[in-house]
């Protein structure tokens, strides 16, 4: 069944908008064949002697029906920059609507089709024209006035062809209204599909930079460490290389100090690291509540628990990171929900959200593809995924499970073991149950460290 489905749940939400938004301008051209093709062969009160002539209205629509379609296909790529505007097939389609229906209007004229066969024909190749022409309009205002102007134009051929001008009154109602609707319909259709493809980009263009933020606050920490503590180190190498010429003892004390400061230095770039890939529990929950917002997902975070040791808050804020990381760019969820709560001498922590999503996906896979986590920390990579995070949980007695939940969302739990101690102070706070933004400058979330 997963192969069957895989084609549209492995795709991303941009990515569905544009394929139902394609298959309906293709499901158009049957449309069309249904509805205006079949009228000239199906009318029964023909002459045998004409039904040639109904043959060959059917193939108009049809060549017309097609080459409409392909023009919006064309027009769409154009619309998301991806090819020139399709100015020749928009012609084309014109000139063909225009001809056949001059040629269906001089039939009328003539007597050999009926009205309500010459206003089917008429009118519909006209309308599905609309449709396929204002997705080749950048401004709406140009949309508006397409349909107005086609309706007039035919009302006006339909009088210059001698039909009796109640008749050409008919049409151009019937092609402003049909040709009205069916334009707005696909300028809403190319515009929502444009918007849902900056909105993807937006989102990717956000994540690389919040990584390029990262890289380079971790570049100033060590520039900062390194660069002191090495300018100092050339200087006393040089005093020593100096001293050392003048056979002078104190080149000695000059080297233990190089030493010392070389050490010192290690552990200070050993800490920035340390500091660097420890996540805290408490700025994780606050971090994914807010990059979850501004996303535009109602997250809701619950805490109550003990204090935590600081390799469990590490551990399980990396959860928290990476399963923020999950939602936020590989799922389509518009509500999440976090908990953290202690249930028989444990902490668990509880990540549900009504997303799709896979739970080889969390963090972009086992050394997959990189991910951002609340402010601007990086998930993928050794160490992410899956695997990643119940090694981390491991490190602690802790354990992870992921896989579908009720309702249809996707749910992960993490079990970390806090055995309890007297006198140990609990978190207070109400559970929080909306994301909207806090107006206290006082964190919500107290899961202290």
């Amino acid at each position: 069944m997963s192969r069957l489905t895989g084609w549209w749940s492995g795709r991303g939400s941009a990515a569905k908008v544009e394929l139902y938004t394609r298959w309906s301008f293709h499901f158009f051209l049957l449309i069309e064949i249904a509805a205006i093709g079949l009228v000239p062969v199906a009318d029964s009160g023909y002459n045998p002697l004409v039904s040639p002539l109904g043959l060959a209205l059917t193939l108009l629509v049809c060549v017309h029906s097609v080459l409409n379609a392909v023009l919006s296909s064309r027009a769409l790529d154009w619309a998301l920059d991806r090819r020139d505007r399709p100015v020749r097939l928009a012609a084309a389609l014109i000139l063909l609507t225009s001809g056949g229906s001059l040629t269906v209007l001089a039939l009328r004229a003539t007597d050999m089709l009926n009205s309500s066969v010459a206003a089917a024909v008429v009118t519909g190749l006209v309308t599905f024209t609309l449709g396929g022409l204002v997705l080749c309009a950048r401004r709406p205002r140009r949309m508006l006035y397409v349909v107005p102007a086609a309706g007039l134009a035919t009302g006006i051929a339909v009088v210059a062809m001698g039909i009796h001008p109640a008749e050409g009154l008919g049409y151009a109602v019937g092609i402003i209204l049909g040709g009205g609707g069916l334009a707005a319909a696909c300028g809403f259709s190319a515009w929502l599909m444009k918007i849902v493809w900056e909105l993807e980009r937006s989102r990717d263009v956000q994540a690389r930079l919040a990584v390029a933020e990262e890289r380079l606050r971790f570049g100033r920490d060590l520039h900062d460490i390194l660069g002191r503590n090495l300018s100092v180190i050339a200087l006393k190498s040089e005093l020593a290389v100096q001293l050392a010429r003048r056979e002078r003892p104190e080149a000695v004390d000059q080297m233990i100090e190089v030493q010392r400061i070389a050490r010192e230095s290690q552990r200070e770039v050993r800490d920035v690291v340390r500091g660097y890939r420890e996540a805290d529990l408490r700025v994780e929950l606050e971090g994914a509540r807010g990059v979850l917002d501004a996303a535009g997902i109602d997250c809701a975070v619950d805490t109550t628990g003990p204090v935590l040791p600081d390799e469990v808050q590490s551990a399980l804020g990396w959860v928290v990171r990476e399963t923020t990381t999950n939602v936020l760019r590989h799922g389509d969820a518009r509500r999440c929900a976090i908990a953290v709560r202690e249930e028989e001498g444990a902490v668990l922590l509880t990540v549900e959200n009504d997303g799709a999503e896979s739970p080889s996906g969390i963090g972009g896979g086992v050394g997959g593809r990189v991910g951002v986590g609340p402010g601007g920390a990086i998930g993928g990579g050794p160490g992410s995924g899956l695997a990643g995070l119940r090694e981390r949980l491991a490190a602690v007695g802790g354990s992870l499970e992921a896989g579908p939940g009720d309702g249809g969302t996707f749910l992960v739990t993490a079990r970390v073991p806090v055995p309890r101690t007297s006198g140990t102070p609990r978190t207070s706070g109400a559970p929080r149950t909306s994301g909207a933004p806090r107006t206290s400058g006082t964190p919500r979330t107290e899961v202290a460290g």
